[in-house]
């Protein structure tokens, strides 16, 4: 079968392989693979600059988010012939650390966890793909396409159950909400912020294309203004940082209303130096009993929050959010850049 690979470390070697067929072992569901979400991360292992292949490979099938259809399933699985699936990324570490071991995976505390297209785990981007039950989460039928996006939509539910749960250390009914990017990972965050019943204001460079289009069609409002200007104006409850970009992590800590939490989901560059009022975001947070918090990866719980806020969304809505899509044999489109593009998919089948 066909699948997209890589020599993880080794620049330039991204490229259509044959590959060996899964089989499917006891209590896994042999799935016809859909499509593939290609994010920044597929970009970086594509580049070289980290990735793990599996003990024995000098290759890695990259893919992790995924959309299949399954072919066959274990009796007893929950699974049928026919049902739209996703599989989840990460797995334990096998010692298993305190949390692993409680399926918190996603806060692996020693760092051994494997993660499927990423770190010694084959990924999903093939003809064919196998995932054991308990890790894979069906999708409403009618969701069709628009399914790929469950992976990303894990990350934010995520990142909203942190919101939730810091802010229940006391009193808590937030208003506002600040996205910065307009990204997937930032619109998926507006998406849950509205589902919240939440004013929500989504704040990106851009200033025509799909990405405004997007935030207005779902209700929410669009800014590309500065940072400071916008937090002033609305005053956020909370802040999804989805950008990484260090200016604007700094003025998110200080941009929030009393008793404000900001969730850092986008991962900086290191070795960029900014000036900074350490002692001003010191007092600020302090005397305003604020949180900042970093977000990253999904568990199982989260995967099935995601379907279900999948399934509440337009689906229109959700497919626009797909701006290029391209058959497996024309994978390199995927990893080309586009500046006002929101989703890049790769169509298997």
């Amino acid at each position: 079968m066909l699948a997209l690979t890589v020599r993880p470390g080794q620049a330039g070697s991204l490229e259509l392989s044959e590959m060996p067929e899964p089989q499917p072992g006891a209590g896994e569901l042999l799935v016809d693979g859909v499509a593939v979400g290609v994010c920044g991360t597929d970009r970086e292992i594509a580049g070289a600059e980290y990735g793990w292949a599996p003990a024995g490979s000098d290759r890695l099938i990259l893919g992790h988010e995924s959309l299949g259809r399954v072919r066959t399933a274990p009796a007893g699985s929950g699974f049928a012939e026919g049902d739209l699936v996703v599989g989840v990324v990460r797995r334990p570490d096998p010692k298993p650390c305190g949390a692993c071991a409680r399926g918190q995976f996603d806060m692996c505390r020693n760092g051994e966890y494997t993660e499927r297209g990423i770190k010694e785990i084959h990924g999903y981007a093939s003809e064919r793909w196998t995932v054991e039950a308990e890790y894979a989460v069906k999708l409403p039928a009618e969701l069709g396409a628009a399914g790929v996006l469950m992976e990303p939509t894990s990350v934010v539910a995520k990142a909203w159950e942190q919101v939730d749960r810091i802010g229940g250390r006391a009193w808590y009914e937030p208003r506002t909400a600040l996205v910065t990017g307009a990204g997937p990972i930032g619109l998926l965050a507006a998406l849950l912020g509205t589902q919240r019943g939440l004013d929500v204001h989504v704040l990106d460079i851009v200033t025509d294309g799909p990405k405004p289009t997007a935030v207005t069609a779902l209700g929410a409002t669009y800014h590309s203004g500065a940072m400071d200007e916008v937090t002033k104006r609305i005053k956020p409850d909370v802040i999804i940082e989805a950008t990484g970009v260090s200016s604007l992590v700094i003025d998110a800590i200080s941009g929030t209303a009393e008793y404000g939490i900001v969730c850092l989901t986008g991962v900086s560059v290191a070795g960029r130096k900014i000036s900074v009022d350490i002692g001003g975001a010191n007092r600020s947070m302090v005397l305003e009993n604020d949180v900042v918090v970093g977000s990253v990866n999904a568990n199982l719980s989260h995967f099935q929050q995601a379907a279900d806020a999948l399934g509440r969304a337009d689906h229109a809505w959700l497919e626009s959010l797909i701006t290029r899509r391209s058959p497996l044999r024309d994978y390199a489109q995927a990893f080309d850049s586009e500046p006002n593009g929101i989703k890049h998919v790769i169509e298997i089948s």
